[in-house]
């Protein structure tokens, strides 16, 4: 369909150490879990409140995999541009339908950059950037102050 957009932006910290499969076609497959936060003063009692997000993330991209899976952990915070996605199965023991609504990162309009005071450096599928050079930008060290 022409005019439409599919495009999701989001700036979280991982809320679990990466989950790596082995797909059926032997390729890897990563999956996050991202929280995005918002805060703000109740009105009447003055109270902040903060509401969090929780995203599922899937990544596709066989370098990306690698860097996920090597550099990634609970607490580290990214910033993903991808595509929203929902999946739909059947569940083995009740066989009802089950859907799954992800963030999926795959292909040249994705990616996946690491953010914070000591990380530095980003991959993504974008046709103009080497993941190469990216990839020994990506340091490993993290963020000591993470709240999870």
């Amino acid at each position: 369909m022409a005019g439409s957009l599919n495009k999701v932006l989001l700036i979280g910290r991982l809320g679990a150490d990466p989950e790596i499969k082995q797909m059926v076609n032997g390729k890897s497959v990563a999956r996050l879990s991202l929280a995005t936060s918002q805060s703000w003063k109740d009105k009447n009692s003055g109270e902040k409140k903060e509401k969090t997000e929780w995203h599922r993330i899937v990544v596709f991209n066989e370098g990306l995999v690698n860097v996920v899976q090597q550099y990634l952990k609970k607490g580290a915070q990214i910033y993903v541009e991808g595509q929203l996605s929902t999946r739909k199965w059947k569940d083995e023991q009740t066989g009802q339908d089950k859907y799954s609504t992800e963030i999926v990162i795959q292909g040249y309009n994705s990616s996946l950059t690491m953010l914070g005071s000591s990380n530095s450096g980003g991959i993504s599928n974008n046709n103009q950037s080497s993941n190469n050079e990216e990839i020994s930008q990506v340091s490993n060290e993290m963020d000591d102050d993470i709240p999870f």
